[in-house]
C-alpha cells in the first residue's frame, strides 16, 4: 500500500478513536478542560455527547459500584466533582537571617612591656610570673651606689648654698645687691641639682606603670640591661579586645556598641558576650574587608591575650513571606507558587530571597495565612478547582508548630 494511503488511514483511525472516546467515555469534557483544551472547543464537542447520550455508557456509569467510583476519583486526582486533591500550608512571616561570623584574635585591654628608664645591673627582682601588681609597685631594682653618692653631693651643695644665701641676706648693708642675687641663684641651682640626683636615684627602681598580671620574667639578677631591654610584660586582662575583619557589605551596618558573641577555641561551647569597641575608618583595598574591635568582659579571668575567637553578630533582617520549600515551582518565566482562594488555584509569581532548612523567604504579593499548595502540584492548573485534604493540612500545621 502506498505511503499516502497508510497516512490517510491512520488519520481516519485516530479521528474515529477520539470521537468514540468523546461520545462514550463519561467525563470526557471535564478531562479535556483539565488538559488545557480551550472551552470554546470543549463546549462544541462535550455537550453533543451529553445530548445524544449513549444509554449504555450512562447505564454503565449509574451501575458502577462505590469502589469503582472511588477508583475513578483517584484517576481524576482524588477530587470531588473534578476538584484536584491537594495539601496546603499557610504563609507565615519570616525574617532574613543576616548573621555575621568571623575569626579574630584577642588581646588584653592594656598590655605594657616594662623597660628600665636607665641602664645598669639588676640587683634585685621583686616579682615572679603570674603575680598581680598595682600601678607604682616596684618590680626590680638596679645598682644605685653611684646615684646615692651623687644625691649626697647635691644635698651638701644645697646646704652650702642656703647658708651663703642666708648670710648675704643678713649683711645686706656690707655686700652689694648683686652678691645677694648671685647667692639666691646659686641656691636655686643647687636645689635643682638635688632634684636631678633624686630622680636619677629613683629611676634605678623599675616601677609597674599599670595594674596587671606579670608574664614570664626574661632577666636575672646580675644581668646588665639598657633602656631598650624589656624586663617583663604586664597584661590587664579584666577585659579582652578581639580584632576581626568583616566583609565590605557590612560596612554600613556595623557600629560602635553593637552586641557581639565570641567563643574561644580553648573554651568550646562557651559563649562570651561583648560589644563593638571600635570600627576602622577605611576598607582594606586588598581583602575588601573592614576591621572591627570588640570588647569582651573577662572578670572571671578565663581568657588570655592571643587567643583565637570565633565572633558572631546578628543584624535585624527584613520580613518576607515564608513558604514551604516544596511549594516553589519553576517554569520558563521563573519561580511561582500556587495560591488557593475560594477552592480555586492561582499562580503567584515569587522571587526567592533566602533559602532556609524549613522555609523559603520570597518576595511576592502574599500575606499571612494565605494557603499555598505543597502537595498534589502535578495536576494543579490556573483557575482549576481544588480540594484541600484535611488530614494532610492538619499534619502540616502540626509540623510547623
Amino acid at each position: 500500500m502506498a505511503f499516502w494511503k497508510q497516512l490517510i488511514l491512520s488519520l481516519i483511525v485516530i479521528v474515529a478513536g477520539f470521537a468514540a472516546w468523546v461520545f462514550f467515555v463519561p467525563g470526557a469534557g471535564e478531562m479535556m478542560r483539565d488538559a488545557g483544551i480551550p472551552e470554546s472547543i470543549v463546549s462544541r464537542i462535550a455537550p453533543k455527547a451529553e445530548e445524544t447520550g449513549d444509554a449504555r455508557a450512562q447505564g454503565q456509569q449509574r451501575g458502577e459500584g462505590q469502589g469503582e467510583g472511588q477508583g475513578q476519583n483517584r484517576r481524576n486526582g482524588g477530587g470531588r466533582n473534578g476538584a484536584i486533591l491537594v495539601a496546603t500550608q499557610a504563609v507565615v512571616q519570616g525574617v532574613v537571617n543576616d548573621r555575621l561570623n568571623a575569626i579574630g584574635t584577642g588581646d588584653a585591654i592594656r598590655s605594657v612591656a616594662v623597660t628600665p628608664q636607665a641602664s645598669g645591673t639588676i640587683r634585685e627582682i621583686l616579682i615572679k610570673s603570674g603575680d598581680r601588681v598595682k600601678a607604682g609597685q616596684v618590680l626590680a631594682k638596679l645598682d644605685s651606689e653611684e646615684q646615692v653618692i651623687a644625691r649626697g653631693q647635691a644635698d651638701v651643695a644645697v646646704k652650702a648654698a642656703v647658708e651663703k644665701s642666708n648670710l648675704y641676706h643678713n649683711i645686706k648693708s656690707s655686700v652689694s645687691r648683686m652678691d645677694v642675687f648671685d647667692s639666691e641663684i646659686a641656691e636655686q641651682g643647687a636645689r635643682l641639682q638635688l632634684q636631678a640626683a633624686e630622680l636619677n636615684l629613683a629611676r634605678r627602681n623599675i616601677i609597674a606603670p599599670i595594674d596587671g598580671i606579670v608574664g614570664i620574667v626574661p632577666v636575672n639578677i646580675g644581668d646588665n640591661v639598657t633602656t631598650s631591654i624589656p624586663i617583663v610584660t604586664l597584661d590587664d586582662r579584666s577585659e579582652i579586645l578581639v580584632d576581626f575583619w568583616v566583609p565590605e557589605r557590612f560596612s554600613n551596618t556595623v557600629s560602635v556598641g553593637q552586641p557581639v558573641e565570641a567563643m574561644s577555641v580553648a573554651k568550646p561551647g562557651q559563649m562570651f558576650s561583648g560589644v563593638v569597641e571600635a570600627v576602622d575608618n577605611r576598607i582594606d583595598a586588598a581583602s575588601r574587608t573592614l576591621r572591627l574591635r570588640a570588647r569582651i568582659d573577662n572578670s572571671s579571668d578565663e581568657l588570655r591575650a592571643g587567643m583565637s575567637f570565633s565572633v558572631s553578630m546578628k543584624f535585624p533582617g527584613d520580613k518576607y513571606p515564608a513558604v514551604d520549600p516544596q511549594s516553589v515551582q519553576w517554569d520558563s518565566q521563573g519561580s511561582f507558587v500556587w495560591l488557593v482562594t475560594d477552592d480555586k488555584s492561582h499562580k503567584v509569581r515569587v522571587s526567592v530571597v533566602q533559602r532556609n532548612p524549613d522555609f523559603v523567604l520570597v518576595k511576592a504579593d502574599l500575606k499571612d495565612g494565605d494557603k499555598i499548595v505543597t502537595q498534589g502540584l502535578q495536576r494543579v492548573r490556573e483557575g482549576g478547582a481544588v480540594r484541600v485534604s484535611a488530614d494532610v493540612a492538619a499534619n502540616a500545621e502540626v509540623a510547623t508548630q
